[in-house]
């Protein structure tokens, strides 16, 4: 251990929780945006940034009304920050739910994609699943023979399952988690990547072997 790991371990402790928890719910927002697959949903990061907004609602409903003008100027940074933290939660359900809708049945159907939703999202595509299924059936599938009525279909080899493209290329970008200063990963090809903390590369996601952006490591 160094100067830098020391520095940096020191920094990461003396950082408020709140301020934590906005720098992992903004990087899990851009890294969901930018990643072609759902990634693993945040359930404790999440916990704790909705029951700061429900805190900060019920502050701001009591304080409200109070004549102070240093209280009311205080009001619109709470206010403001309120705002942030439930636009970032907006959009990062949104960017969740898009790939939910555009690949239904292949987060039903493939266990290791579906161990990454909640359980509310599991819920939300068995029913998108079965709505669409039942305006398929009644528009056109209802006639043909039963044999092709099936949306999850995989005779002769080639399956109807529709999954994301992981053979688009990311950026990728050294987290800055944890002592180690680069992380090596193997590819599928049989070559290997280096990216080192603060580095950045681009690369299939098709081609990374294990979880390319688990533990903070990788963003």
């Amino acid at each position: 251990m160094d100067i830098d790991d020391i520095l940096a371990e020191v920094d990461g402790h003396a950082i408020p929780e709140e301020t934590r928890d906005l720098q992992e719910l903004t990087r899990a927002w851009v890294t969901e945006r930018s990643a072609p697959e759902i990634l693993p949903w945040p359930n404790a990061l999440i916990e704790r940034v909705l029951e700061r907004i429900r805190k900060q609602i019920e502050l701001i409903e009591t304080q409200t009304g109070i004549p102070d003008p240093k209280l009311s100027f205080r009001l619109i940074i709470l206010q403001t920050e309120l705002e942030r933290f439930k636009f970032l939660v907006r959009s990062y359900l949104r960017a969740r739910l898009s790939k939910i809708d555009a690949y239904t049945l292949h987060h039903l159907t493939d266990p290791a994609t579906k161990a990454r939703l909640s359980d509310s999202e599991i819920q939300y595509a068995t029913a998108h699943s079965t709505l669409l299924h039942q305006h398929y059936y009644s528009s056109f599938l209802g006639q043909f023979p039963g044999g092709l009525q099936r949306m999850d279909d995989s005779q002769g080899g080639v399956s109807m399952v529709e999954g994301p493209d992981l053979d688009r290329a990311v950026l990728l970008g050294g987290g800055g988690k944890g002592r180690v200063r680069e992380w090596r990963w193997w590819l599928r090809d049989g070559y290997e990547v280096w990216v080192g903390k603060g580095g950045c590369g681009c690369l299939s996601v098709g081609g990374l072997l294990g979880g390319w952006l688990g533990g903070g490591r990788l963003s």
